[in-house]
């Protein structure tokens, strides 16, 4: 019997992947447990159009990051904190902070995405990675001054 998975079965599958198992282990157990339900041709039809959705929203969603990442590409944003002698910082220049200018800026960027190699405990200019989804990268040059 084929059926479509509704959860990830171990040993049979993964979500929304089609397969074909013995009756007995789909009626007793797959389909008695909500697992999965029987693949009639509505349902591979509809697990289709579905499918194909979502791969169409993930394009958008890449387009959209492409365009904010050739935006970002070579911005300069500044950080104003309290320094001491020497151009030293108290603290550290976080990726929160980094985050909370770029949204200011009007670029949707979360503390996560922010890679810094080491912190910022100095004046001067950094070069930071913002990695927006896989294999889309920012690189962006933070530049810390003094209040």
């Amino acid at each position: 019997m084929k059926v479509i998975l509704l959860a990830d079965v171990k040993g049979t599958g993964k979500k929304g992947e089609i397969h074909e198992v013995s009756d007995g282990y789909a009626r007793n157990m797959l389909i008695k447990k909500g697992l999965a339900k029987e693949a009639t041709a509505v349902e591979v039809n509809s697990l289709k159009i579905k499918n194909e959705a979502i791969e169409f929203h993930r394009k958008e969603e890449e387009k959209r990051l492409r365009d904010i990442a050739s935006k970002l590409n070579k911005q300069v944003i500044v950080c104003k904190v309290k320094a001491g002698e020497k151009g030293r910082i108290f603290g550290s220049v976080t990726s929160l902070e980094i985050a909370n200018t770029l949204n200011e800026q009007g670029y949707p960027v979360e503390k996560r995405m922010i890679i810094l190699s080491d912190p910022i405990k100095s004046l001067g200019n950094y070069n930071v990675e913002i990695k927006l989804m896989a294999g889309i990268v920012a690189k962006i040059v933070v530049k810390v001054e003094s209040l």
